[in-house]
């Protein structure tokens, strides 16, 4: 799939980049890590069959410059950047996409900016922004589901240690985040260090980026339809976290796709873009069901 880059400046002169992926009518995509490049999104399970993609590299990820105030990286500050992007692409509103910490960017910019938002597509996104962040309790709950897999006896114990604060991240339980552990599971594990930014990411989520009554408050009456997707076996969010989030909107509607982790597009595209596209194509209304 051929990649065309562009590049466009943000109001504090840090010149940002975003890739275009894809033919049809375009969809703003915003990536997790946080602060991951663009690049694990790939081509979305094949969406780029069905939408123009335009992935954002956010500050200091990917192509995109680094800041000369890092204090620019927390996700509220953020929101400014996506706004530029839209002006830059010449869109009056648009669908916009976002993946896991990159939920929290896109509700901040529903909120902020209704009107520019036709559909929101938040793909297995723990609502940081909402106040509701995933817990040790309900990571281990899904962890515990996949107690029959090969590699779960030597996972578990390093996850449930990391997860008390006792122990590093351990390359050893990335497997939970997946649905299939399989080569193209293990490839976006392996470039998932040198993709990210992790002082960026240190500082997406700091004080003062999230005022969560308010944002509820916004996103109640936001007229756009919203997509929530969840995975069954995600500890980030649980699906029962991603219905709270989906609470939150008038119009909205919770997919939760089977054998799914955090990478839905990567465990079953098939099923990821059966969804996702009928919910881009619904014209503006939330499916009763997208089965």
């Amino acid at each position: 799939m051929q990649t065309v880059t562009g590049t466009f400046t943000a109001t504090d002169g840090t010149e940002l980049a975003y890739h275009v992926r894809g033919e049809g009518e375009p969809l703003v995509v915003l990536p997790g890590g946080p602060m991951r490049a663009s690049a694990y999104l790939g081509d979305l399970g094949g969406l780029t069959a069905h939408r123009r993609l335009i992935l954002l590299d956010l500050r200091g990820t990917g192509d995109s410059e680094v800041p000369a105030d890092e204090g620019t990286y927390r996700c509220d500050r953020l929101v400014d950047d996506v706004e530029v992007l839209r002006v830059h692409l010449g869109l009056d509103h648009m669908d916009l996409l976002a993946h896991s910490a990159g939920g929290s960017l896109a509700m901040l910019y529903a909120a902020r900016h209704p009107e520019r938002v036709r559909r929101l597509a938040l793909i297995t996104a723990t609502p940081w922004a909402l106040g509701m962040p995933a817990t040790p309790e309900g990571r281990l709950a899904a962890a515990r589901l996949r107690k029959g897999e090969p590699w779960f006896e030597d996972a578990f114990p390093a996850f449930e240690a990391w997860l008390a604060g006792t122990a590093d991240f351990d390359p050893v339980f990335e497997p939970f985040f997946h649905g299939r552990w399989d080569a193209a599971a293990e490839q976006n594990s392996a470039l998932a260090d040198e993709q990210s930014n992790d002082e960026a990411a240190d500082l997406y989520f700091s004080e003062g980026a999230f005022d969560p009554p308010v944002l509820r408050a916004a996103l109640g009456l936001l007229p756009a339809p919203v997509l929530v997707l969840a995975g069954e076996l995600d500890g980030g969010p649980r699906p029962e976290l991603a219905r709270r989030c989906a609470d939150v909107f008038r119009n909205a509607e919770l997919v939760v796709q089977p054998g799914a982790a955090h990478y839905p597009w990567l465990d079953d595209p098939e099923w990821f873009l059966r969804h996702v596209v009928a919910f881009l194509d619904s014209g503006g209304v939330v499916l009763p069901s997208a089965e």
